[in-house]
């Protein structure tokens, strides 16, 4: 009846069934586990991932922004930097929004961009609107405050100068945080 050092006797099969339950649960315990750590990374990953990222990853994309005035941009991702996206709006005309006015954006993927470059981050709002003022690009500038129509001059640390088509050649200076589009026409 007793086996060796008084253990009970069990029958070959009966081990093999013991021993097979033990295995199934242990990997039971460590599948689990792993579900758990993977989802723990994805959190973790996920935390990191930036709206510019996002957007990066949605050149070519149609998308819908929404600034903080509530009228809506429709256009087709055409350009990404740290601060800003550049909308294609069809016909010729371009839509620069600053990242920092929009309160929404339809038609985002779940795509996420690898980061940035070096030379890409450092490719500020200002450097984008310089190159507009230098180009001479008539546009009109959407803020909370209202709309300006004409041509951009000169771009500061953190403003633009105006001139206005009306009143004629009269001028305005619009800080950055103050633009929530410019768009070209």
């Amino acid at each position: 009846m007793d086996g060796e050092a008084g253990l009970p006797r069990v029958p070959g099969d009966r081990w093999e069934r013991l021993f097979g339950d033990l295995e199934a649960q242990l990997a039971a315990g460590r599948a689990e586990e792993t579900r758990g750590d993977v989802a723990e990374l994805t959190r973790a990953e996920r935390s990191r991932v930036t709206l510019v990222d996002r957007l990066r990853a949605s050149r070519g994309r149609r998308l819908r922004v929404l600034p903080r005035d509530g009228e809506p941009i429709d256009g087709v991702v055409t350009d990404v930097g740290a601060q800003w996206l550049v909308l294609d709006l069809g016909t010729g005309r371009r839509a620069l929004v600053p990242t920092a006015g929009v309160c929404s954006v339809q038609g985002l993927g779940p795509q996420v961009a690898p980061a940035a470059g070096r030379t890409e981050s450092a490719l500020g709002l200002g450097h984008v609107l310089r190159a507009l003022a230098r180009d001479r690009v008539q546009a009109t500038v959407r803020t909370d405050a209202g709309r300006f129509t004409g041509r951009l001059d000169r771009v500061g640390a953190d403003h633009l100068d105006m001139t206005l088509e009306a009143p004629a050649g009269s001028a305005v200076c619009v800080p950055f945080d103050a633009v929530l589009a410019v768009v070209s026409r």
